[in-house]
């Protein structure tokens, strides 16, 4: 565990599904409350098969991560291999796969430490660079906190999806020192 502020950091385990189903159903309902249901959908994660299947997944590897205030999961990240989606990497890095928070922590830097934590890590393990992909949505909301945050746009792309509406995603990487 480590500690900065009021927000501490531990690794996540196969118990951890439904914290990190609580925090997906919790930026859901924040997302679709503002009218922005294209980055998630509208359903709660706890209710659907694929995303409580990916919720255990994440659960038993190992690259799963919580940012806790007084005790509670207030946000999660996974780090591991970039998706199939994205550009390849042209060196070894690490990929930020999953970053969710819980809306009612706003304003703590629940997402940036949880992002320091990542880049922590890759450093840790030799890397020095960093990447995460984005929903990138027409005022690119999510692609400047990234910015804010260190990361540098670098390739969009668009995930075609049967049925549904695409998805425009934004790559981002830091390199680190």
């Amino acid at each position: 565990m480590t500690e900065r502020g009021d927000i501490t950091i531990r690794p996540g385990g196969p118990a951890d599904a439904p914290i990190v189903l609580r925090l997906f159903d919790s930026a859901i309902a924040w997302l679709t409350e503002r009218g922005r249901p294209e980055q998630w959908g509208t359903d709660a994660a706890s209710t659907d098969p694929r995303r409580i299947d990916q919720a255990e997944g994440y659960a038993h590897g190992d690259g799963l991560w919580f940012a806790e205030i007084d005790g509670t999961a207030a946000g999660a990240l996974v780090v591991g291999a970039a998706t199939e989606y994205v550009p390849a990497a042209t060196e070894p890095e690490l990929y930020v796969n999953l970053l969710v928070t819980d809306r009612a922590y706003a304003g703590r830097g629940v997402g940036a430490r949880l992002l320091a934590h990542a880049a922590d890590l890759a450093r840790e393990r030799g890397l020095g660079l960093l990447r995460v992909d984005c929903f990138r949505s027409p005022d690119r909301a999510l692609v400047r906190f990234y910015e804010g945050c260190g990361f540098t746009a670098t390739d969009p792309f668009t995930v075609v999806r049967p049925g549904r509406p695409p998805w425009p995603g934004q790559v981002l990487a830091r390199r680190l020192d």
